[in-house]
């Protein structure tokens, strides 16, 4: 069905100059995921990316598309307020998207190597420290029993369900998509290891501490339910990254903490505090499931500044 359908794509597309971004979205979409094999969700952010391209620059033939469209669209994301991540996914998106009517429909169009992405600026690193981990702990609720199949409406989760998802964030270093497509069955629990499907859908193996495994037996054992997601909804659903945001952000105020706590900020909590305590870089970069180094690196190098300074000391002599 895949090649049935790219193949009438192209065809249409040689045979006429009227086709618009919106017309070739679809099969574009079809390409990342059956092609280049990305997650479902990747596919879905590049949607959203081109979407949103076409409400900023009309619905362009790809074959009309040149740089200067480049400079409008990114004007108008940042005169919204955008960040320089988000500048940087809508500019990837649409140079994926250029590469895909390039390569695979064969267009004349523009190189889709003369687009840049915007530079980005090396931001400081925000993690926790152990005594904010502990302060965001202690406001979490801890129930001492749910059984997954109560139809009450909250906007906040369970307690002890939300306590473990911190915990194995905390624990494993995993992306909170990672965590969240766990699966009970995928944990090896005498190993405290776990498969899973990583960025890229590309299968990886997660590693636990004891402490994380403990909450997760906790948790485990207080469930009456016998749905294979690790952490689903009450309405025995498998759990998703928009039914947590308000959660974080609901906990981090309570806390007290002077902090953003997210996700991905424990991750980073996770990769610094390895550090710290001496881990080499290599190993944090397996631990993350980084593909390079350099990615590693580029985040983490450099973020202890205690280490810096007492490597200053010692080492910045001058003297014979």
């Amino acid at each position: 069905m895949y090649l049935q359908n790219a193949i009438e794509t192209t065809a249409k597309v040689r045979t006429s100059q009227s086709y618009k971004i919106s017309d070739l979205i679809p099969a574009f979409i079809r390409h990342v995921r059956f092609e280049m094999s990305l997650s479902p969700n990747t596919a879905v952010k590049y949607e959203e990316c081109l979407r949103f391209i076409v409400r900023d620059l009309g619905d362009l033939n790809p074959a009309d598309i040149g740089l200067m469209h480049l400079t409008e669209l990114k004007q108008k994301i940042m005169t919204r307020g955008a960040g320089e991540a988000r500048v940087g996914s809508m500019v990837f998106a649409l140079k994926s998207f250029m590469k895909f009517c390039k390569e695979t429909l064969e267009l004349e169009i523009l190189d889709y190597k003369k687009i840049k992405s915007p530079k980005r600026h090396r931001r400081e690193v925000l993690f926790l420290t152990g005594e904010e981990i502990q302060q965001f702990l202690d406001v979490i609720p801890l129930e001492k029993k749910w059984n997954g199949r109560s139809r009450e409406r909250s906007v906040r989760m369970d307690g002890l369900r939300f306590r473990v998802l911190v915990e194995v964030l905390l624990g494993t270093g995993m992306r909170i998509s990672e965590a969240l497509s766990l699966d009970r069955d995928k944990i090896d629990f005498d190993k405290a290891e776990a498969k899973i499907i990583g960025k890229g859908n590309k299968e990886r193996m997660v590693f636990f501490t004891q402490r994380a495994l403990d909450w997760t037996v906790r948790y485990l054992e207080n469930r009456t339910d016998e749905e294979l997601p690790l952490f689903i909804t009450h309405k025995l659903t498998r759990m998703r990254t928009v039914d947590i945001s308000r959660v974080f952000k609901h906990y981090q105020k309570k806390s007290g903490v002077n902090k953003k706590i997210t996700p991905h900020i424990l991750r980073h909590t996770t990769a610094t505090t390895l550090l710290f305590n001496g881990c080499p870089i290599s190993h944090v970069k397996e631990i993350l499931g980084h593909e390079r180094l350099e990615t590693t690196c580029k985040y983490y190098l450099g973020v202890d500044k205690r280490k810096a300074k007492e490597a200053h000391s010692k080492f910045l002599n001058f003297t014979s």
